[in-house]
């Protein structure tokens, strides 16, 4: 199996500094691969950390010590250690994120928001464009909310738009942070068959789904994030 994702000997810790200093520690030890063609989903109770290890893969959070790694144009990079302009490279060509909110610049058109991943990478705007709106179809938002800023939707219709961004590129590697949450029957089987696809294409995807019946669905491995919640001293 080709690895294209690395994390060891990871730990994180927040220091509260509205609460007098009080640092509180998140993770520690995290160690685990992911390999291309499988989803890896990170399992465990609310507040065992996975959100926040998500958070660190994509660099969104600092680490405290250990490595990220990701396969990235025939090198291995740390992202614990990437610069910011870095980390903006990496995340235009090698790894993708779908969050649970959608953040969009006001006033700007539903397809335009989900085409604009691949705009930013280059991909002809009409060309970006026409599979915006195929993803679009496919997730059964309808046509008449496309011209408009999602910034109004339910959020249902929300999270098809984060979906539809996320999964619009070829990113090797595809974060998912409860990208069925808020969906319907209807548009979870839609979500399940979309990560199948990318995992025949060989992306590797690493994700955090509390829904059981889609977590069965969709995971090759389960990581227990209990299994690195920091050593409390005696």
């Amino acid at each position: 199996m080709t690895t294209l994702l690395s994390v060891s000997n990871v730990e994180k810790s927040f220091t509260m500094h509205l609460r007098d200093g009080i640092v509180l520690p998140v993770v520690e030890g995290v160690a685990f691969e992911v390999n291309a063609g499988e989803c890896v989903v990170l399992g465990g109770p609310s507040g065992a950390g996975k959100s926040s290890l998500l958070k660190m893969v994509y660099g969104n959070y600092g680490v405290d010590g250990g490595a990220i790694k990701l396969w990235h144009n025939g090198d291995w990079v740390d992202l614990a250690t990437a610069t910011p302009r870095r980390v903006i490279e990496l995340r235009r060509d090698t790894i993708g994120y779908v969050s649970q909110f959608l953040r969009t610049v006001p006033r700007v058109s539903t397809l335009d928001v989900v085409a604009e991943p691949l705009v930013s990478r280059g991909v002809d705007r009409d060309t970006a464009r026409d599979k915006a709106q195929g993803l679009l179809a496919r997730l059964n938002l309808p046509q008449r909310l496309w011209s408009l800023p999602p910034a109004t939707f339910s959020g249902g219709e929300q999270q098809r738009v984060n979906i539809a961004r996320g999964f619009i590129t070829d990113h090797p590697v595809l974060l998912l942070d409860e990208p069925t949450a808020s969906l319907d029957a209807t548009n979870r089987a839609v979500v399940v068959a979309m990560i199948a696809e990318k995992k025949a294409a060989g992306v590797a995807l690493l994700g955090i789904f509390h829904d059981e019946e889609v977590r069965a669905q969709v995971a090759d491995r389960i990581i227990d994030v209990t299994a690195f919640a920091p050593r409390i001293a005696a």
